[in-house]
């Protein structure tokens, strides 16, 4: 892109302002610029544009429609039921037709960490980055069923090399790198209250990740929906990279997805108090939607069902299966935007000044806003010890010590199923590739050495 070419492009969206410092920047200074400008898409401007003119109040986006709906089915997997559901979800993976797919575009600067969350330290005993126990986790499953389970990571322009490395200094923890697909997120510039987009420097636009929503555009552009579909992929295990417990590619959801012809499935786990901070799946009508925690009143948080119990009971988090099909049906829509009011750097007369005050919104894009286009949605509960424990804050609840806690716990109710207890004071961690679950260790035989 030239200068002419990028002028035209910025006049056509009422944005030629980012161009006002041009003649103050060095050669090099603007040739970066006109590479940034080249990433934004006018169509992308005129929709936070007119998201900015409507429905936008203190700095949230106003939800027209009616938020209360009614609680979903949600199946609890037992007995029979169970088996069987395992039994189509293992076809599914000894066919090859499971992916996985992480979400792992943010940064562990919550963590006190400089570098990507996933590169961050969570074994107890190894101080294996979460990475590991994901990678492992889905070299496991390949290994039982015989057949490659492709793993799609999505990173952000801010970590991607630093992702790309990790892997590659650990010898992609045993994947065969053929298998390993690596694409990033999209960017999105961030605009003032009257829809201009904010720069930070004289010759560079503030950009913020699209938010998960954007990986099915993301998906789309870097091909690797076309890879997916060219190896035979039906099912898509979608989960976030700070919950090193995830169960991925469960047989049993896979399954139970596969049998309720579901295109969008959701695992979902009882909430630990009315008021936490998870997106509740609501009934619509025939449809389906998530509704924020933010968005519910106090009487929905604390409305109790026949048996006592909340009647919004289980909350999402971010757990899901997706019909392949479906995610190529839905990459090339418009999805919603979610408004963030933020403190953002802006030049003002040539100077950056950092706002002591909200002065600019960022745009996000949230996976769940396709849920009501699914033509069938299905929901699994699960208990949130066995397969829920970010890692978010640096202290307090779901930090690293709750979770390398929580870690340990499960590995010893493994052992409990087998007769062997294993005092809470002995530090304990499994490479899920030894055994990812409790048949493994009994396979093995040589848990008998710790009775």
């Amino acid at each position: 892109m030239n200068y002419a070419q990028a002028e035209k492009m910025l006049k056509s969206c009422g944005q030629e302002h980012v161009l006002a410092y041009w003649k103050k920047l060095s050669k090099k200074e603007q040739a970066a610029l006109l590479e940034q400008i080249a990433t934004i898409e006018p169509k992308s401007v005129r929709q936070c544009r007119a998201a900015l003119g409507v429905g936008v109040e203190n700095g949230c986006r106003k939800e027209s429609e009616n938020q209360d709906g009614k609680a979903p089915k949600v199946a609890e997997l037992k007995g029979a039921a169970l088996k069987k559901a395992i039994a189509a979800g293992e076809k599914e993976l000894k066919a090859g037709r499971v992916a996985a797919l992480l979400v792992a575009g943010g940064q562990g600067s919550r963590l006190g960490y400089d570098g990507p969350k996933g590169c961050y330290s969570i074994g107890p005993i190894t101080g294996a980055p979460l990475f590991y126990f994901h990678a492992r986790k889905i070299l496991a499953r390949s290994i039982r069923y015989g057949a490659a389970i492709p793993f799609y990571v999505m990173t952000s322009e801010a970590n991607n090399e630093a992702t790309v490395k990790c892997f590659e200094e650990n010898e992609y923890f045993g994947l065969n790198p053929d298998d390993v697909f690596f694409f990033t997120q999209g960017m999105w510039p961030g605009m003032t209250k009257d829809g201009k987009i904010i720069l930070d420097q004289p010759g560079h636009v503030f950009m913020s990740p699209d938010g998960h929503g954007g990986l099915l555009a993301a998906l789309k552009k870097s091909g690797a929906l076309a890879d997916m579909k060219k190896r035979g992929i039906k099912s898509v295990f979608f989960f976030q990279v700070d919950n090193p417990l995830v169960e991925i590619a469960d047989p049993a959801f896979i399954g139970y997805h596969v049998q309720e012809k579901s295109e969008y499935s959701l695992k979902l786990c009882a909430k630990r108090d009315p008021y936490e901070k998870v997106g509740m799946p609501m009934q619509f009508g025939k449809s389906y939607r998530m509704v924020e925690y933010t968005e519910m009143t106090d009487e929905q948080c604390n409305r109790k069902a026949k048996n006592g119990k909340l009647y919004f009971l289980y909350g999402s988090p971010a757990i899901h299966v997706f019909d392949r099909a479906f995610l190529d049906r839905e990459a090339s829509k418009a999805m919603p935007l979610h408004l963030a009011f933020k403190k953002i750097p802006t030049v003002v007369n040539g100077k950056v000044v950092k706002p002591d005050a909200p002065n600019g919104y960022k745009f996000e894009k949230f996976i769940f806003d396709i849920l009501p286009n699914a033509k069938r949605a299905a929901f699994l509960a699960f208990e949130q010890k066995n397969e829920f424990s970010p890692v978010k804050n640096a202290e307090g609840s779901d930090s690293p010590a709750t979770c390398k806690a929580d870690m340990q716990a499960k590995w010893a109710r493994w052992f409990a199923e087998l007769g062997v207890t294993v005092p809470t004071t002995l530090p304990l961690e499994i490479d899920p590739v030894y055994a990812i679950d409790a048949a493994d260790l009994k396979s093995l035989g040589l848990w008998l050495a710790a009775d």
